[in-house]
């Protein structure tokens, strides 16, 4: 299971959410860029900044939430730790 957070070109939006299939999370996303129903597709927050890898999905959900409580700023320290320039990461050449 996967906790990601997801980014607008500006970086002024996060979207931090939870899933099983990463590479395909990413592509549902994708396809909802623009759709105003739904909060990516509004915000058009489709670029990959930060993910974690979790044992399983009792924890993946538990750490989605945590990560949710969080400021702004403690999720910027979070994401910059892991990603400094806040590349857009592509997960078939990431290197971490």
């Amino acid at each position: 299971m996967y906790v990601y957070i997801l980014t607008n070109t500006t970086k002024t939006v996060l979207y931090i959410g939870v899933t099983n299939d990463l590479v395909c999370r990413l592509y549902e996303h994708s396809q909802s860029r623009g759709d105003t129903g739904k909060f990516t597709g509004r915000y058009q927050t489709d670029l990959l900044v930060y993910f974690e890898n979790c044992p399983d999905a009792t924890q993946a959900i538990a750490r989605e939430k945590q990560l949710k409580g969080w400021t702004r700023s403690k999720k910027d320290a979070l994401i910059t730790a892991f990603n400094p320039e806040w590349q857009c990461i592509d997960l078939e050449t990431w290197q971490g």
